[in-house]
């Protein structure tokens, strides 16, 4: 398979985590009480673990490297963070503030178009960048379905064939990461860093207080749970 070929697929792959996160949240034994405390908010926490190992362990050391460290990466970083700010706000105005939503296509469109330049450049962070975006998107899929069917009363079905959608987003942006990114890496390091600053500013702005549970040990050991499936996966790659 070409590496084309192989972005694309990946990208789906990921993205069609999304979908699976929301049929899982439609299983009748998910719907108990203890779901709306304990589980939901590890699930939270889990998405918030992988979020933060992806910038962590990925997209800012290949974002400084494609960069080759400049200095102005750091404002790039710091942009990315204001730029997500700024944009949740407007959403929150018009009233269309749902943040497992808004989180899981902020993070999830940078990281397929950074999956997409990565894989043209050669680079060996590709596959597990693309294991980590599935890891991320399963748990948002499973809290956005839970949120949108809330926010907007549509019929679990309608919100499911939404999240399929979602999901084909994935390849469009790989694909345009590896068509247009691969010979301008300084791009795409601004990409990873940018997004990294954005997801960043997500996860201690919405994630982190939604997981956030009084007396109760299951949600941080969530988020640790996700940072080590991300540390996992690092070390498999270099292994």
């Amino acid at each position: 398979m070409s590496d084309l070929g192989l972005a694309i697929l990946l990208a789906l792959a990921a993205g069609l985590a999304i979908p699976l996160g929301g049929w899982l949240a439609t299983i009748g034994n998910f719907r108990a009480r203890w779901l709306e405390l304990e589980f939901r908010h590890f699930i939270i926490a889990l998405g918030g673990g992988v979020l933060l190992g992806a910038v962590a362990l990925v997209l800012i050391p290949e974002g400084l490297a494609q960069t080759g460290k400049a200095g102005w990466a750091i404002l790039v970083f710091f942009a990315g963070g204001l730029c997500f700010f700024a944009l949740e706000r407007m959403l929150g105005v018009r009233k269309r503030e749902a943040p497992q939503l808004t989180g899981m296509l902020l993070d999830f469109i940078p990281e397929a178009i950074a999956l997409g330049g990565l894989l043209a450049t050669g680079s060996k962070q590709a596959l597990l960048l693309a294991l980590l975006i599935g890891a991320q998107n399963l748990p948002e899929g499973f809290n956005g379905y839970r949120e949108l069917v809330g926010l907007s009363h549509r019929k679990p079905g309608q919100v499911l064939v939404f999240m399929l959608l979602l999901a084909l987003l994935g390849p469009i942006a790989a694909l345009t990461g590896y068509v247009w990114l691969a010979d301008y890496p300084g791009v795409l390091g601004f990409i990873m860093l940018f997004a990294s600053g954005g997801i960043l500013y997500l996860v201690f702005q919405d994630i982190a207080p939604q997981a956030h549970l009084q007396k109760h040990w299951g949600p941080p050991l969530g988020a640790v749970l996700g940072f080590a499936i991300a540390m996992g996966g690092q070390m498999l790659q270099h292994a």
